[in-house]
Formats: structure tokens, C-alpha cells, sequence
């Protein structure tokens, strides 16, 4: 068996073993919070989320960027990512763009680029380019006209396949389905796997706390009776 302790390290304590008494929120503490702190608290919970800059093409050509964490995994045949926008209550040009023109890309926000990419997370006029105005560049190609982010080194290029209207808090769940992807081969494994820490990919917690990552183990296909192993991951420099 694994040590995680081994991979981890002495340095690191375990939280549940530093001696502080837990507190405990009901729903009636959440409520009573000031509106940022329960914002920052309840983002906070759902614990690392990507990062990503979303790229838009408005129908009269103006390039936007946004920095979205909420992309998350749907299917893989067909290759389906979703991500949940907040509520159109005002403009929000990235949301509307996608909606005019049924595309847009991903891009992951790496190391190099952070200051940059927050900076998208301004409330930009929707007649200026977030490109020209944090320095960012835009990257085209022929498979969807929004615009990519030179500068990412993970870039998926989505078609819209379904918006959907949450109810319950009027956000709403974008579906897209990748119809590029730019990624240099030396992060791409044979079997598969894109080794998104060596290419520099950064998480999020909270609204605005961005993190380095650091592998523990990849571990293989786990069986009843079995002995998983750990996948090893090809260095690439």
C-alpha cells in the first residue's frame, strides 16, 4: 500500500490532528453572514476548482475574457464539459456572447499568466477587448472563431449544445462539447492522461485564492481484493 504520509511529507500536519476545537455553522449562521463573507465562505467549501479564462467573440467582433472556476466534467463520448454562469440579472457579456454565437473556448490559467487573467474578473465596458486591456493575446483558428488565449498552455475550443435555466437560484449550466483542443504533446500521456500540473495549470478556491499543485500519486484502476498501483507520470522539462 501507498504511504500518502511518505508522499506528503512530516512538514505537513494533518488538520485533524492540530488540537483546535471545530465550529459548527446551521443555516441559520450561514443566512446572518455579511453577504461577502457567506459568498466567500460558501466558495470556499466546494473545496480546489479549475481556473479558466473563457473566450468570447461578440457578433461585432469584439473579443472578451472572463475568469470562470465553475467548469466541471459531463461525458466523455461525446467530450461534454459543463459550467454554471451566474444570474443575467446585469450585463454580463460573456454569457451573451456565448448565447449569440454558440461557441467560445476554455483556457486554463497557468503560473505565467495569473495577475493577467484576474484582472479579466474587472468590470470591463462590453466595447473593450480584456485582451488589449490586461495584455493578454488572442490566438484564432479555423474551428470556432472565438478567440483562444496564446498564452494558456491547455486551450479547448466549445460548441454550445444546451443552456439551461437553474430555478433555484436563476444561474444558468452551459453545456458545451469540445470540438478542439491545443495542448503541447509532451503534457499527454498514451494512455490518456494530461498532466495539467506540468503544463502549469493553476486551482482556485474561494473568489480569488490561486494555487501551485502538487501530485501525491496517481493510482490505478482500484478492485475488490486487489492491490491498486501507482501509475507513474512521465516527466517533461
Amino acid at each position: 500500500m501507498i504511504s500518502m504520509n511518505d508522499k506528503v511529507g512530516n512538514s505537513k500536519q494533518d488538520a485533524s490532528n492540530s488540537g483546535a476545537e471545530p465550529k459548527y455553522y446551521n443555516a441559520s449562521d450561514i443566512e446572518n453572514m455579511a453577504q461577502r463573507v457567506r459568498a466567500n465562505f460558501i466558495n470556499s467549501l466546494s473545496g480546489f476548482k479549475s481556473g479558466n479564462l473563457i473566450g468570447t467573440r461578440s457578433p461585432d467582433g469584439i473579443d472578451n475574457l472572463a475568469v470562470v472556476s465553475s467548469v466541471f466534467h459531463i461525458g466523455a463520448h461525446p467530450p461534454l464539459l459543463g459550467m454554471i454562469m451566474r444570474p443575467h440579472t446585469v450585463a454580463r457579456d460573456t454569457l451573451q456572447n456565448i448565447k449569440e454565437t454558440g461557441e467560445y473556448t476554455i483556457n486554463h490559467i497557468c503560473h505565467s499568466i495569473v495577475d493577467k487573467a484576474h484582472q479579466c474578473s474587472a468590470r470591463y465596458d462590453s466595447q473593450l477587448s480584456e485582451f488589449e486591456e490586461v495584455g493578454l493575446s488572442p490566438q484564432r483558428t479555423d474551428q470556432v472563431k472565438a478567440p483562444y488565449v496564446l498564452e494558456a498552455s491547455i486551450k479547448l475550443g466549445m460548441q454550445v449544445q444546451d443552456i439551461q435555466l437553474l430555478a433555484i437560484n436563476k444561474t444558468e449550466l452551459v453545456i458545451g462539447q469540445i470540438v478542439e483542443v491545443i495542448i503541447e504533446s509532451k503534457w499527454m500521456s498514451e494512455d490518456g492522461f494530461v498532466d495539467i500540473e506540468g503544463a502549469g495549470s493553476v486551482a482556485v478556491s474561494a473568489l480569488d485564492s490561486y494555487h501551485f499543485t502538487e501530485r501525491i500519486a496517481r493510482l490505478g484502476y482500484a478492485k475488490v481484493g486487489e492491490q491498486f498501483i501507482e501509475i507513474p507520470v512521465k516527466k517533461s522539462f
